[in-house]
């Protein structure tokens, strides 16, 4: 198994609410055993530990699932764009562009959208 297919399949397991509750159901067997270890240091590292490891991990599964999200909608805009007649094809590798010419570009749309009386997504007013 690819890691991709890895952090796809769990990244949709940790999605489900059955695993949502089974991170409830942990929590309270860890709180209700306080009393038992006397609440002393290991009973708090023991959660400590738990949680630091699941979010440190959870981060990079959570990253590489975004990453790959935001390649394929950038797929599906490239080939809307590509298969719109008067579409621009200049935008279609945007990814190469340095912040500057992306601001300048998003300028010259901004004027366009003026022109045309069509408000931008960012520039409609705000109910």
């Amino acid at each position: 198994m690819k890691f991709a297919q890895f952090c796809q399949w769990l990244s949709n397991q940790a999605g489900r609410p059955s695993t949502f509750l089974m991170a409830i159901v942990l929590i309270i067997m860890w709180a209700v055993s306080g009393p038992w270890f006397h609440y002393n240091d290991t009973w708090q590292l023991i959660i400590n530990t738990s949680t630091t490891i699941i979010t440190f991990l959870m981060v990079f599964l959570i990253q590489n699932t975004q990453n790959r999200d935001n390649d394929i909608i950038h797929v599906k805009l490239d080939e809307l764009i590509r298969a719109t007649q008067s579409a621009q094809r200049s935008v279609l590798d945007l990814e190469a562009m340095d912040s500057k010419a992306l601001r300048e570009l998003r300028k010259e749309y901004r004027a366009l959208a003026a022109r045309t009386g069509t408000p931008l997504e960012d520039d409609a007013p705000q109910p």
